[in-house]
């Protein structure tokens, strides 16, 4: 993988963050994922591997590790 930011050219940085996405109807989160993050501008990039890994993860019947409670607004 390319370690260059795509946006800004700033160095990448391996790492691991926390993925999010919303499947379904519930907001999905994947804690420990490795990551190269831009230290300039803050884009994340994921290996292919790691995205058929929280593919898979996603879309299997896992049961998650915890759960948690988020509250939500709305701007108005």
């Amino acid at each position: 993988m390319n370690h260059e930011c795509d946006l800004c050219h700033g160095k990448l940085t391996p790492t691991l963050t926390t993925y999010t996405q919303w499947y379904e109807g519930r907001l999905i989160v994947i804690e420990r994922v490795p990551a190269l993050v831009c230290e300039q501008c803050g884009e994340v990039y994921y290996a292919p591997d790691i995205v058929e890994r929280i593919q898979s993860l996603i879309w299997s019947d896992a049961e998650p590790v915890r759960t948690i409670e988020t509250p939500v607004y709305e701007l108005k």
